[in-house]
């Protein structure tokens, strides 16, 4: 390793990766400290785990892994339902948190989030390390949440120093120490390589991200095109890669997917699934104001093994209602008599901004302005009182499910309401478990 520094500069920018340690699991263990300590996972709606504890995590229990094995690992083993309405709601917290030191915020997913706070040693009279130790102390003091912080001058560098020394860690990178990080990154751990990738610089000799930069830059763009330059730069301390502060529209595809227990031969019901996910896609692209080309379903099978088809829509529409018989037509034609399935997918591609449509000669005009006027008033009363309120009538198979351990709600859906809240309409304050 060269003693050369890749930069002379500290911090021509200072760029803050916060991420939430086992987040799912730690907002469980803060609402109710009597979890602290013990090994906690969720997922129990799905059979598998959805996020483990460090607790769990240190007894070979990771995400992914069926429920049975993890219980055979460890019988004492806290297994919760997972509940993403409260998560939401500490993510929100989080953020606004991190909003009290900078506006400039990015909330990548719903437990990590960038933050720029270039500029601001003036305002508050103290260095970008002091800043950000006092936004990660603040998340722990309110919250009860520990998160580990990466500052560094890019992005790319910031998430690789707060995954570095997890969890509740902290590691400031200033930019003339680069050259000594560097080397103790893989390749794999790099932010945009993916595993193809990894094999690729593996072939020309790469083992390190610091193999990579000291690479030239011609090099890196010639083997893997335009991302190769950002990252090559990313890794210099140049930034190159902005904070996105206002929410995004997706860029390539809305995928729905939904795992459901026990795995069914019941068409009905196989269908019904696949038309909740439909409704959930098609949401979420009016949200965005985009509109899909392309519509694909795919079932899984109990075998994990995947049936599935793609058409291509003769009009771009984000109207579940236009699309439901054609969503049927695929179902038919993948759809097995006798076969159990575990899972129904539902992926939206082609998106179109929902700048104005474009109609043909031979269009039903007032059959599709009909169509949009009555899924708009779904979506107002879905907004109102809760998603589904208003759902296909394809969907309600869905009640007579038999009902199984693992379906266990999570206890602010059901038990633990707050006055003028219902199970399907919550207000922005998560169960709290005190002890007086």
């Amino acid at each position: 390793m060269s003693d050369t520094p890749l930069m002379l500069s500290s911090y021509p920018r200072a760029i803050v990766h916060l991420d939430g340690d086992a987040f799912f699991t730690s907002v469980e263990q803060a609402m109710v400290p009597a979890l602290q300590g013990r090994p906690v996972v969720t997922g129990k709606e799905r059979g598998i785990i959805a996020c483990a504890s460090y607790e769990a995590k240190a007894l070979g229990i990771a995400r992914g892994m069926p429920l049975f094995d993890a219980k055979r690992v460890c019988p004492e083993l806290v297994i919760l339902p997972s509940d993403y309405e409260t998560y939401g709601i500490y993510s929100r917290r989080m953020f606004n948190i991190m909003r009290r030191f900078t506006p400039v915020v990015e909330e990548y997913s719903i437990d990590e989030a960038f933050a720029d706070l270039t500029g601001l040693r003036r305002l508050y009279h103290t260095s970008y390390e002091d800043i950000a130790r006092k936004m990660q102390g603040e998340i722990q003091r309110e919250l009860g949440l520990t998160v580990s912080v990466g500052l560094a001058p890019t992005k790319s560098l910031a998430k690789l120093c707060s995954k570095f020394r997890k969890p509740a860690g902290f590691m400031p990178l200033e930019g003339n120490e680069i050259h000594r990080f560097l080397p103790q990154i893989a390749l794999e751990k790099v932010w945009g390589f993916g595993p193809n990738t990894v094999n690729l610089l593996e072939k020309q000799g790469l083992r390190t991200a610091y193999d990579y930069v000291l690479r030239p830059e011609g090099w890196a763009g010639k083997l893997l095109g335009k991302v190769g330059r950002e990252i090559w730069h990313e890794l210099h301390g140049n930034a190159v890669y902005p904070l996105v502060t206002e929410p995004q529209a997706p860029k390539a595809t809305i995928v729905k997917s939904k795992t459901f227990t026990p795995p069914s031969a019941d068409r009905a019901f196989v269908y019904a699934q696949l038309v909740r996910n439909v409704e959930a896609a098609f949401a979420r692209a009016r949200h965005h104001r985009v509109r899909p080309r392309l519509v694909g379903v795919v079932l899984r099978r109990q075998d994990f093994r995947h049936d599935g088809l793609e058409a291509t829509l003769s009009r771009p529409t984000a109207v579940t209602l236009e699309v439901l018989p054609l969503i049927r037509e695929l179902f038919d034609r993948v759809y097995s008599e006798g076969v159990d399935y575990r899972a129904t997918l539902v992926a939206l591609g082609a998106l179109d901004n929902d700048n104005g449509e474009q109609f043909d000669l031979f269009d039903d005009r007032v059959r599709i302005d009909t169509l949009q006027r009555a899924e708009a008033a779904v979506d107002a009363v879905n907004e109102q009182f809760g998603r589904y309120t208003v759902r296909s009538a394809a969907s309600l198979p869905l009640a007579a499910k038999p009902g199984l351990t693992r379906d266990e709600q999570p206890a602010r859906r059901t038990t633990e309401l707050f006055a003028g809240e219902t199970a399907k309409r919550h207000l922005g304050i998560p169960r709290m478990t005190v002890a007086v």
